[in-house]
């Protein structure tokens, strides 16, 4: 797996996940939309851990500043 992500879009990504994880700790989401979110907040802090986005390669997006 190469790399697809740059540090921008990883930060964006973690941004988003802390904002779906603290609406659900506050109770302003829940039932499916809470599973919803809950899951895709997941997928977006794994996805910026190891800075690679499964979707992005169809398309061939990368993120990565070119040098």
């Amino acid at each position: 797996m190469k790399k697809n992500m740059g540090t921008i879009d990883r930060i964006i990504r973690i941004i988003l996940a802390i904002v779906v994880i603290v609406l659900y700790l506050t109770g302003n989401i829940t039932g499916v939309a809470a599973i919803i979110l809950g899951i895709l907040a997941v997928v977006f802090i794994l996805t910026s851990l190891i800075g690679f986005c499964p979707l992005y390669v169809p398309f061939k997006i990368s993120t990565i500043k070119k040098s």
